[in-house]
């Protein structure tokens, strides 16, 4: 799906921006992991290509793509005659990046790209350690009722509630995605999630439910529920 989608997005300005928020995700995996599993380069991707594609949606499509490009700033001093955004510290980059995409979850509630700035707002919430507001926007992507996205924002509640210790809601979060998984995260990255979030209260059935993902076709599972089941069988 990756190369189909490189391929139609090449000479798009927003097109450009989708894969350079790939490229951020990528650089910035293991911090980013925590809110939307290991599947989040691709889900951010593929929710990108949904909006790109919705042509008839311009205003909005430029507004997330202004958004975007606050999001993938680099930090440091301006560079003279240069079109490159910067930002002077990373307070400032994730000031400016809420404030847009605030206003796109304000104007265009109810939308796509409205539904994607909640999203995006509950990651930079989470990523500061604001729980609340990262679980309010959340369950508004839970609510605008897209099973794709809230397959999206149920995966990352259930990073946040475990980080709170709220393992039961936790869990709740995870096994919705395993039993209606979607395009933008599947069973497996559903089912490997919740083991995770098991390890230390139920290693039993974290395993139980990691076990089976070691033969998994898709290397990035595989080695993950490889990795998993190491860690499980030194706690013994």
């Amino acid at each position: 799906m990756a190369q189909f989608t490189r391929k139609e997005l090449k000479s798009d300005k927003f097109a450009l921006e989708v894969q350079h928020s790939v490229e951020y995700v990528s650089e910035h995996r293991q911090q980013l992991i925590r809110w939307g599993g290991i599947g989040l380069a691709v889900v951010i991707l593929v929710v990108a290509v949904l909006v790109y594609r919705n042509h008839e949606h311009s205003v909005r499509q430029e507004a997330l793509h202004q958004a975007l490009q606050i999001q993938n700033a680099q930090i440091g001093n301006p560079i003279p005659n240069s079109d490159i955004q910067l930002f002077p510290t990373e307070a400032a980059r994730l000031k400016a990046a809420t404030q847009a995409f605030t206003d796109i979850a304000t104007k265009y509630s109810g939308t796509e790209e409205g539904t994607i700035a909640d999203y995006f707002l509950g990651t930079n919430a989470s990523d500061t350690g604001n729980y609340a507001e990262a679980e309010k926007r959340f369950k508004e992507v839970v609510d605008s009722g897209d099973n794709a996205y809230r397959s999206v924002a149920e995966m990352a509640l259930g990073q946040v509630y475990a980080s709170e210790g709220k393992t039961s809601d936790a869990e709740k979060a995870l096994q919705w995605v395993v039993d209606h998984p979607t395009v933008l995260v599947s069973k497996e990255e559903a089912t490997l999630a919740l083991g995770q979030i098991l390890k230390t209260s139920d290693p039993q059935r974290a395993r139980k439910l990691i076990e089976p993902l070691r033969s998994s076709p898709r290397p990035a599972i595989n080695r993950q529920a490889i990795a998993e089941i190491a860690e499980l069988s030194q706690q013994k």
